[in-house]
C-alpha cells in the first residue's frame, strides 16, 4: 500500500479515494483484502497524511492493527512566511 500511495502522490497533494483503488487494484501483489479497507473510505479527495490516516482507522475499526499493523503517518508540513 505504501507503494501505491508513494506513486499516486510522487506528482500531486490531493488524490480521490478512486484513483488509489484503481492504482491498487491493478497491483497483482495487493490482497483483495486491501482492496476492501480502501472500499471502506468516504469518498472525496485526500492529502497523503489525511489517506493514511483513514486507512488507519479502517484497520482499526477491524481491529487488524496487531495483525496488519498501521502505516507510518506523514508528519505534517507547516507553511512557513517569509519575514
Amino acid at each position: 500500500m505504501r507503494q501505491v500511495l508513494d506513486e499516486v502522490y510522487r506528482d500531486q497533494d490531493r488524490a480521490p479515494v478512486r484513483e488509489i483503488y484503481g492504482r491498487a487494484s491493478a497491483r497483482t501483489r495487493l490482497t483483495a483484502d486491501m482492496l476492501a479497507h480502501l472500499n471502506e473510505i468516504p469518498e472525496g479527495d485526500y492529502t497523503r497524511r489525511e489517506m493514511v490516516e483513514e486507512i488507519n482507522k479502517v484497520i482499526q475499526r477491524r481491529g487488524e492493527q496487531d495483525s496488519l499493523g498501521l502505516l507510518d503517518v506523514p508528519p505534517r508540513i507547516e507553511a512557513v512566511e517569509d519575514t
